[in-house]
């Protein structure tokens, strides 16, 4: 798996945003489609695991390459 950018191991939905360039409620409309992981919830925060963002990404690189 490839680390597509150093940062810490855990995002908030901002940060994952920030990583698609999209808005927190696409990010949201994503983990409900299954595009996206579900969120990992300790006490009150809400984090996604920065190597399954970076997995997501690399399968999205794959599948586009598959059909090119």
């Amino acid at each position: 798996m490839t680390t597509h950018n150093e940062g810490p191991a855990l995002l908030d939905v901002k940060a994952v945003a920030a990583l698609f360039q999209a808005s927190p409620s696409t990010i949201w409309r994503r983990v409900n489609d299954k595009t996206l992981p579900p969120p990992i919830r300790i006490g009150g925060m809400t984090r996604w695991a920065r190597d399954e963002i970076d997995a997501v990404i690399d399968r999205a690189k794959r599948a586009r390459d598959e059909v090119a």
